[in-house]
């Protein structure tokens, strides 16, 4: 069986532009003539309509992903409260399984040419009492993209992240510069900084926009190599 081919997009914190980069991922490969699925296997913040519970994360991938298919393979995990996912889990009397995600992904896998898969807040955000976010992206083992949220403190979010997904064993295929503070000081300098330290292709430099489009965003972006 061929392995599933795709990415895990984390980022420096939440907040940071993870969806976007996703969805401009999305926008990416299906330009260059793929078959796109996106997946957030884990979403707070979520509203309960008469057709279930809605995310806007989860709305915007399925809108750039180029196949139709139930939206609990995209997001099997779904929780009304803003808090921490092992929190909100918590609060509704479930557990957050890694096995039941792996299972979604896996049915995306057999949709699509390319899964991107969106983590939850920062790279380390647990998931239940035992694992967390980085244990989610070793399970898939998914070549990782870091969205660096290009503000005061970044510098020390990246390099520890990218520190910490090495030591899973897992390749960071490439980072994204996304300039979500328009006033950060030294910008460039930021970015240079990063540059010689992450060791792995910058992707993209992406500017401050109050609504970015993801089509657009996907020009001014490098696809990732997939293992």
């Amino acid at each position: 069986m061929a392995m599933p081919r795709g990415v895990f997009v984390t980022g420096t914190d939440t907040d940071v532009g993870k969806t976007l980069i996703s969805c401009a991922l999305l926008h990416a490969w299906r330009a260059a003539g793929k078959t796109v699925l996106g997946m957030k296997p884990v979403a707070a913040g979520c509203e309960r309509q008469s057709n279930g519970m809605v995310c806007s994360d989860v709305t915007a991938l399925c809108r750039a992903s180029s196949v139709q298919v139930p939206v609990e393979w995209v997001n099997p995990y779904a929780f009304m409260l803003p808090i921490a996912p092992h929190v909100a889990a918590e609060e509704t009397g479930i557990t957050i399984d890694l096995e039941c995600i792996q299972s979604s992904f896996r049915r995306l896998a057999d949709c699509a040419d390319v899964v991107v898969v969106e983590g939850v807040g920062g790279f380390k955000t647990p998931l239940n009492l035992r694992q967390d976010g980085a244990d989610l992206a070793r399970e898939l083992g998914l070549p990782v993209v870091l969205v660096v949220g290009m503000r005061l403190g970044c510098l020390s979010h990246a390099l520890l992240t990218a520190e910490v997904i090495r030591s899973q064993g897992l390749t960071l295929a490439g980072w994204v510069a996304n300039r979500i503070d328009p006033e950060m000081s030294y910008f460039e300098a930021n970015l240079e900084a990063l540059r010689q330290r992450l060791g792995t292709p910058l992707l993209g430099v992406v500017e401050f926009e109050v609504a970015p489009d993801p089509s657009r965003v996907a020009q001014c972006l490098l696809l990732p190599r997939l293992i």
